[in-house]
């Protein structure tokens, strides 16, 4: 989120911003790897993103939502959408637990309002890949034998 924040302000090249964020992180390999992942992702397919946030938000002007909900919005549904091994809880959740602690009152209930309505929009159109974890998808409950 950090990184992704310096981003969206600075519009500095995304390696030279990870490298000055991550640096903090010190020898955290995997949590690194992750968050460069996650961050790379979401500007990959951020218009695709920005496109669903603005069908759910339809009372709202894009352009005037808080900045950091707009950031955990397009984090949180390409985690639904490109990352199959996070549920879908967590990512909301976590979204929500952010915009509470950083952004304004209201913040919470609007970015769990958006990010379900995409989740529910994702079930619907059987575009939801979630495995691991317990997430298997439904074709590979099939396939996989009980014991």
């Amino acid at each position: 989120m950090q990184a992704y924040y310096a981003y969206e302000l600075s519009n500095n090249p995304i390696p030279e911003i990870m490298a000055d964020i991550f640096r903090e992180l010190g020898e955290e390999k995997e949590e690194i790897d992750f968050a460069r992942k996650l961050l790379l992702t979401t500007v990959e397919h951020e218009s695709e993103i920005d496109a669903l946030i603005k069908s759910k938000a339809v009372h709202w002007e894009f352009h005037r939502i808080a900045l950091i909900d707009k950031l955990l919005l397009r984090i949180g549904i390409c985690e639904l959408k490109y990352f199959h091994d996070i549920p879908p809880k967590v990512t909301i959740n976590e979204a929500i637990e952010v915009a509470k602690r950083f952004s304004t009152e209201k913040s919470g209930q609007f970015i769990n309002g958006i990010l379900d309505s995409v989740l529910n929009d994702l079930k619907k159109d059987g575009s939801l890949e979630k495995t691991g974890r317990g997430l298997l998808n439904a074709s590979e409950r099939k396939k996989t034998p009980r014991p």
